[in-house]
């Protein structure tokens, strides 16, 4: 393990229609679809010297994106004029209903009315290519890089203040063991999509606290609104979410935090670009030249002299809807976390976009997508389709494409900021679990609570 190397639609939006109904609401707001020109379309960058090798096959892509922190860059890099510098002056930005919209969308592609990639949970992109969550077509993609990491946390209806359901859980696991007995039902969590990151972020959270997610709790994927409502009421006990919405748990009274992402995994990945793989084929010079414009759209966001008019860009009509405050705080890196628990002020514990503590954030890193498949077989979904860790290496393999990362990024002249292996190397979790992607076996045997 250490080499790193047609259904129809409708049938697509009645197979998920609970799983992943309104999941855009848990992790932002809806607005109204961008309209032709942006919410900035006056600022441009200074067009890039492309030489005549370098020119893209093609100006247009579109590109899903779902209005969170994670989508940032590819606002920016439309807004700012980075996509337009390196010669991809038609990047389309096409907002989605949901995560289960944007899968259905990218399988039968922009010639089909759908889209050509954007953003996504992990490993969305390697359940797609193997046809795993698109009901056995497989759509092959390829993953170009991070969009960020962190932005994201546990919330916990108020109902729990006091009762130590907090970052460490294990002081309450027999609290929440005990719901049935004391409350007539099962201790009620939810996320916003089966099987991928915030899924993953609090069966972890559960899981280290000696709580089994599959058997001593519910743990749904719901539609957001219900969800909200449900924190509201005393029906819904904890989600897993990200920013804009830890801010709005504290101010709107929803509940309190247990903890924040960037305490459970500091620096931890989190969603990706991934375009079609017959796309990038057909266009491989657009395809860096698109990688080019994300890369200074990211290094601009993470000047802090650039992220108010960041959130002001995001924050508009045609993108996020909201208002600005409600993005203003996570991009200072400040989380009222409610319960008693001190406020976070640190810019590094927010949504990060080009380096971090360990390194560089827009890099794909081949180690990290093992880390998502290695939890795939840890809670055995799709075992019947990744049934091993060599198959998860295979699929990495074929779907990761950080050497066009690497391409671009040399093209571009940003090589200091190039990392020299395809492995981020050992990972530390907040409860003293390692990850050794030379070893995910080892992970693996550690773990307590597991389905393989």
């Amino acid at each position: 393990m250490s080499n790193f190397s047609p259904v129809t639609r409708r049938k697509f939006l009645q197979t998920s229609a609970l799983s992943a109904a309104g999941a855009i609401l848990l992790k932002g707001c809806a607005g109204n679809p961008p309209e032709p020109g942006g919410t900035n379309a006056s600022t441009t960058q200074q067009a890039a010297n492309i030489s005549p090798e370098m020119q893209p096959e093609t100006t247009a892509i579109k590109l899903g994106y779902i209005p969170i922190v994670e989508a940032a860059a590819l606002v920016v890099a439309k807004e700012q004029g980075f996509f337009a510098k390196y010669g991809m002056t038609d990047v389309e930005l096409s907002k989605q209903a949901n995560w289960a919209s944007a899968r259905d969308n990218v399988t039968i592609g922009s010639e089909g009315g759908g889209i050509d990639g954007g953003q996504w949970q992990m490993p969305m992109p390697h359940l797609i290519t193997e046809g795993i969550i698109t009901n056995g077509r497989k759509v092959p993609m390829y993953v170009l890089a991070q969009l960020n990491t962190q932005g994201n946390g546990i919330a916990v209806a108020p109902m729990h203040e006091g009762k130590g359901v907090s970052l460490d859980i294990s002081q309450a696991a027999d609290y929440i063991k005990s719901f049935p007995s004391t409350n007539g039902r099962k201790f009620k969590a939810a996320h916003t999509f089966p099987n991928v990151n915030q899924d993953f972020w609090i069966r972890y959270w559960f899981a280290a606290g000696g709580i089994d997610p599959d058997a001593d709790i519910d743990l749904l994927a719901v539609p957001p609104a219900e969800t909200v409502q449900g924190m509201r009421n005393g029906t819904m006990d904890a989600f897993s979410t990200g920013d804009p919405w830890p801010y709005r748990i504290i101010a709107e009274d929803i509940g309190y935090m247990a903890g924040l992402t960037s305490q459970i995994w500091q620096f931890h990945p989190e969603e990706y670009l991934a375009i079609r793989a017959d796309w990038v084929d057909k266009n491989p010079k657009a395809t860096k030249a698109l990688l080019k414009g994300l890369m200074e759209a990211q290094q601009w966001i993470d000047e802090n002299n650039n992220r108010a008019t960041a959130v002001k860009i995001l924050a508009g009509r045609n993108y996020f809807n909201v208002p600005v405050d409600i993005l203003d705080s996570p991009y200072k890196g400040n989380y009222k976390m409610g319960d008693g628990k001190a406020e976070v002020k640190d810019i590094n514990m927010g949504p990060l976009y080009w380096k971090d503590g360990k390194g560089n954030v827009s890099y794909p890193y081949k180690s990290h997508d093992l880390w998502f498949l290695t939890e795939t077989l840890r809670w055995g979904f799709h075992k019947d389709q990744i049934s091993d860790l060599d198959t998860a290496q295979k699929i990495i393999d074929k779907v990761n494409r950080e050497d066009i990362w690497r391409e671009a990024a040399t093209e571009a002249g940003f090589t200091a900021d190039i990392p020299a292996s395809t492995s981020r190397g050992v990972e530390t979790f907040f409860d003293g679990v390692k990850f050794d992607p030379e070893n995910p076996q080892a992970y693996l045997n550690s773990l307590a609570i597991k389905r393989v």
